[in-house]
């Protein structure tokens, strides 16, 4: 197994062929022959049978594409399935009771087809008086093969790897006065599926490059300015804890996402939102580093 932490990406080089890839050490580099014309999904959907290459692959002696443009690692996957209020930091900050770490977690969905974009992307927001857009950094997990009501204890040989997620939210559609029922007062789907509101990336880490995902420092600024800094074990629910409560939902299939929560730091407490210009970044260790900018539809 190569010593050199890596991370499976897409990219292009200038047309619009999506070619996977492997980051390591701030350069792209192309996959070799065994894994020419394939892209990520494909690599996920059959997972079992590439991850003994993939352990045993020498990724420093691999080609170096000078000219790489990347994209989202993950186009795209059947679910992404977020969990609400999983940080105890975070709820605190939120004004909501402390999380009772043995009841079932929150989860909540997110369109992946239209909210998924890469690394140093764009991401358009509305100004329109009503839309006041919040970060929330993420560590994602990517499931590697298909699971249907697994334990905690099993939950591990079933993922593929992690990424760094910005699960960006529109707080100010959220709440919709005048519903015709209470349960209508809340608008999941404004609030967290609009346009590019998930950004991943750079790349997927793949699981055995990362021995605890619950001690990462997980940091996100913008325009440089630190807004949360925290670490995953302030997770209520943890990893594989989160993928078994979800399983026992719904049967997870080979690139699906969980988003596992977001730490203390969100702008909703502050009133402190997101402006046409900013650039966010977040970083989890071991994982990466994402950046995005704001612009407006």
């Amino acid at each position: 197994m190569t010593s050199t932490t890596w991370s499976l990406v897409q990219y292009s080089t200038g047309g619009d062929e999506v070619r996977l890839g492997f980051s390591a050490d701030g350069l792209v580099r192309s996959a070799p022959a065994e894994l020419a014309g394939l892209d990520t999904m494909t690599v996920l959907q059959d997972w079992s049978r590439y991850k003994a290459l993939l352990t045993d692959l020498d990724v420093d002696a691999l080609p170096v594409v000078e000219d790489a443009t990347l994209l989202a690692p993950l186009t795209y996957p059947n679910t992404v399935l977020c969990a609400g209020v999983n940080y105890y930091d975070h709820a605190e900050e939120m004004g909501t009771a402390r999380p009772n770490p043995a009841a079932e977690p929150f989860f909540f969905l997110k369109s992946p087809t239209t909210t998924i974009t890469g690394h140093d992307t764009n991401i358009a927001i509305y100004d329109d008086g009503r839309s006041r857009v919040d970060w929330e950094a993420e560590l994602g997990v990517v499931i590697g093969e298909e699971c249907t009501g697994v334990s905690p204890d099993e939950a591990a040989r079933y993922i593929a790897g992690y990424v760094v997620a910005n699960d960006i939210s529109d707080r100010g559609v959220f709440h919709r006065d005048g519903a015709v029922f209470p349960a209508f007062e809340w608008d999941w789907v404004g609030h967290k599926s609009q346009n590019s509101f998930c950004p991943i990336g750079p790349g997927i880490v793949p699981a055995w490059h990362v021995p605890d995902p619950h001690a990462l420092k997980i940091r996100l600024d913008v325009n440089g300015t630190v807004k949360q800094d925290s670490d995953t074990s302030q997770m209520v629910t943890n990893v594989y804890q989160l993928i078994s409560a979800a399983s026992r939902i719904m049967t997870l299939a080979p690139g699906d996402v969980i988003l596992t929560g977001t730490p203390a730091g969100v702008g909703m407490p502050r009133q402190d939102f997101l402006h046409d210009g900013d650039v966010v970044t977040v970083e989890i260790e071991g994982i990466g580093t994402l950046t995005n900018t704001i612009v407006l539809k």
